[in-house]
């Protein structure tokens, strides 16, 4: 599993040309693949970036006070509303990416970084409200009712007691939905139709000709690519181990 890991940062390091004539180790790493890639998809990375922390952020501020208000309230057909988003889940990216184009091409929408952050984020907010639903509904009622009894309302307690103590999940809900839109491709292709807004996934694909001899270049382009999110996840495991278990003491 991890040969191809392996082969992809070996293939990085070799001149350009067939890396199927490369060495089995870089005993003599060459870089250029490197500063080609930077050139060529520098801005890529940042735009995978800015779209990514944007779908996080959205997804955080819309998801976090609906699955308090599902978890806490004792809210009529909230079942109901539950199953909606779980349904939601199931739909087909397609589906919701043709669905997209129409409707952002009435708004100017395309090529856009909110375009792409409101696109990414319909599979980042159901996400985000199961996992942390889940873990609210966990929280012992005795946190929240001392808080009440020392004069909180219902929004400082959400702000400063309920959210402190869901870090686990706010944070396994940020990291899942970070991976969602840094490894989107469908919406990237369907909803930018020029350069001035390209992700990096888009930009790998475009990278890759029939006869391409920079393969080192291309390589080098996913090492970068892959690089931010599993630094996040070597980062955010313990947290997101906790998270995913509904453990509120770590």
């Amino acid at each position: 599993m991890l040969f191809p890991v392996y082969w992809m940062v070996n293939a990085s390091l070799q001149p350009a040309g067939n890396t199927l004539r490369g060495d089995w180790f870089p005993l003599h790493p060459d870089l250029s693949g490197y500063v080609t890639a930077l050139r060529d998809q520098g801005r890529n990375l940042v735009t995978s970036l800015v779209v990514a922390l944007g779908s996080v952020a959205l997804s955080l501020s819309l998801a976090a006070p609906a699955a308090y208000a599902l978890a806490r309230f004792p809210l009529r057909g909230a079942n109901l509303v539950l199953f909606g988003i779980l349904i939601t889940q199931m739909v087909p990216g397609v589906v919701v990416a043709n669905a997209l184009y129409s409707a952002y091409n009435d708004l100017g929408l395309l090529n856009s970084y909110l375009g792409l952050i409101l696109a990414d984020s319909t599979a980042g907010v159901p996400f985000a409200i199961i996992i942390m639903r889940s873990f609210m509904r966990s929280i012992p009622r005795e946190i929240i009712e001392a808080a009440r009894v020392d004069g909180a309302g219902t929004m400082r307690v959400f702000r400063s007691v309920v959210l402190p103590v869901s870090r686990n999940a706010l944070i396994t809900a940020a990291v899942f939905t970070f991976l969602f839109t840094w490894s989107d491709f469908l919406f990237a292709l369907t909803l930018t139709t020029t350069n001035a807004v390209r992700p990096i996934t888009l930009g790998i694909y475009q990278y890759i000709g029939a006869h391409t001899n920079q393969w080192n270049a291309i390589m080098a382009t996913t090492v970068m690519a892959a690089v931010p999110a599993a630094v996040l996840l070597v980062v955010a495991q313990r947290y997101v181990t906790a998270g995913a278990t509904g453990d509120t003491t770590k």
